[in-house]
């Protein structure tokens, strides 16, 4: 992994340090200087459990059953798609 930075000294950070930092688009990062020439990046504000995949915990929570077609009639009425 070796970003190139752009002529505005930005730099895309790569999918991989994102999942891993568990960021995304609009988060703010830091960045803190090491002793030994290195800087470390870090997110913001503490990472959350499931800031992987904020998703995952509604896997299968979908229910089945009533058809687009009930729910449209319920919602507006019998006539909804004439």
């Amino acid at each position: 992994m070796n970003p190139t930075l752009t002529v505005k000294s930005q730099v895309t950070v790569p999918k991989e340090i994102r999942r891993f930092l568990g960021i995304g688009p609009g988060e703010r990062i830091t960045f803190e200087p090491m002793p030994d020439g290195r800087v470390a990046i870090a997110p913001a504000e503490p990472r959350k459990p499931d800031a992987e995949d904020p998703f995952e915990r509604l896997k299968g929570s979908g229910k089945r059953g009533t058809s687009t077609e009930k729910i449209m009639r319920a919602t507006r009425g019998d006539d909804w798609n004439k």
